[in-house]
């Protein structure tokens, strides 16, 4: 990599991100993911590769946020006989805090049930899905050969009461080929539910939006021109609930009304600390769920923090607690390895530590704030920019929309943690992958088609 030397203030790139973090409004208000701590490289299904929130930029939407959360690393497409599903044993949720105190006030759970049906059944087949007929419908006529199908439920906590949202829903399956899934957009767009109430959820399989070089970024930040986008021709499987405003706000008020605009949230996935799995594993039936309580295996908020900021032998341990309890990790964040790295590999100067404007940015929502959490937060003042107005520099170039207020998919995160964490010295700096594989679509679930078995390829130069 070139690294262009800038005489860029470090002091100025840390005031215009400071400027998200206390509000834009008048009044004062209070990466990826993938396989980046060792346990969780072992269990991919709850595995979360990114989590995005954000301001709705689909056309008559902008009274909606959009909560996305994408597991599985890696999916190939052609991963044939056995494709990709979401974990029966695994509870997936957002978690929400609406009044800057950093504790969970509202979450979204989903839990998932599988089946095994159809014409795949009926034959003994040995496939998962075939076009017996070709399948165009997720029930129904059109559905006999979606063999292995798979449900779920969505479940509110709120108040200390458990509400279901929606019961019964269908996942999208895995993109066989054309011969099996003819139209898969058409049979995508039947995943997408109305929930009633101004909210819609969507559970599937979607294109990989992360772009990086990982192989240039992880061989000691050996970056090269141009880039490869190494995630390219790869899926995930991917949970999107979008949902008005004022049901997350504390005064239940919509982003341009209320009076404490900012939210802070997370993804995390979590397993029954006992589990043995049963003649029905498959299906999500009795004998697969043991009644220990739920542990948290992995979290997620602000992007690439527990893969470049958190050391090795702390990974599993933070995955593991709540985000209240940062406070035990603070050293990384005054102290952040990027920044040495940066400055051992490329011998450029790096900002003085301690870098408390990254704590400030990462684990609070005002610099004035005593309570760390480090929660992904969005400024419901700051209105939407629409997809193609929208700057993968994000703040660094203008678009207070983007990381880190909440994060869409097109933000390049990787660009930015450079930029930042560097200072000066790495104004422009990169790993020259500056877009997604594939275009993004501005409506939701806001994720593009997922690559198809057939048809996949991966982009090398």
């Amino acid at each position: 990599m070139n690294v262009r030397y800038k005489i860029v203030s470090v002091l100025a790139l840390v005031a215009a991100l400071a400027i998200l973090i206390v509000g834009l409004a008048p009044a004062p208000s209070r990466a990826a993911s993938h396989r980046e701590a060792p346990l969780i490289a072992m269990d991919p299904e709850a595995d979360i590769t990114d989590f995005f929130m954000f301001r709705s930029y689909e056309a008559g939407k902008s009274d909606k946020v959009v909560l996305i959360m994408d597991v599985i690393p890696g999916e190939e497409p052609s991963s044939g006989p056995n494709y990709y599903n979401f974990d029966p044993s695994v509870l997936y949720a957002f978690n929400i805090d609406n009044n800057q105190d950093g504790k969970d006030d509202i979450s979204f759970e989903f839990q998932f049930t599988s089946e095994f049906r159809g014409v795949n059944k009926d034959l003994g087949l040995f496939l998962s899905y075939v076009a017996l007929p070709p399948i165009t419908a997720l029930d129904g006529a059109g559905s006999e050969g979606l063999g292995l199908r798979q449900k779920y439920s969505v479940t509110m906590f709120k108040d200390r009461k458990r509400k279901t949202v929606g019961s019964n829903l269908l996942v999208v399956p895995s993109n066989v080929g054309p011969r099996t899934m003819p139209d898969y957009d058409a049979l995508a767009a039947q995943g997408v539910y109305d929930l009633g109430n101004g909210v819609r959820v969507f559970a599937g399989q979607r294109d990989d939006p992360f772009y990086i070089d990982l192989g240039a970024v992880f061989d000691t930040l050996n970056l090269r021109s141009p880039g490869t986008d190494m995630l390219s021709g790869f899926n995930v499987h991917t949970i999107a609930l979008e949902i008005p405003a004022s049901m997350l706000t504390k005064d239940g008020k919509g982003p341009d009304a209320t009076v404490s605009p900012q939210l802070g949230a997370y993804a995390s996935t979590s397993r029954r600390r006992v589990t043995v799995l049963g003649k029905d594993a498959l299906g999500g039936g009795d004998d697969d769920k043991d009644k220990a309580r739920w542990i948290q295996v992995q979290r997620l908020a602000n992007p690439l923090v527990n893969e470049a900021i958190i050391g090795t032998v702390d990974k599993d341990r933070w995955n593991a607690l709540d985000p209240r309890k940062e406070s035990d990790f603070l050293d990384y964040y005054r102290n952040p390895r990027l920044a040495t790295a940066l400055n051992v590999v490329f011998g450029a100067p790096v900002p003085a530590t301690p870098r408390d404007d990254l704590v400030n940015i990462l684990l609070k929502y005002a610099p004035s704030d005593n309570r760390l959490s480090e929660l992904l937060r969005l400024n419901l003042q700051v209105a939407p920019v629409p997809l193609a107005s929208q700057q993968r520099l994000t703040v660094l170039a203008g678009d207070n929309a983007g990381w880190p207020n909440g994060r869409r998919p097109i933000d390049d995160v990787t660009d930015i943690a450079v930029q930042v964490v560097g200072g000066p010295s790495f104004a422009g700096a990169g790993d020259n992958v500056n877009g997604n594989d594939k275009p993004l679509p501005d409506t939701f679930p806001f994720l593009s088609s997922p690559w198809d078995g057939l048809n996949r390829f991966h982009i090398n130069p």
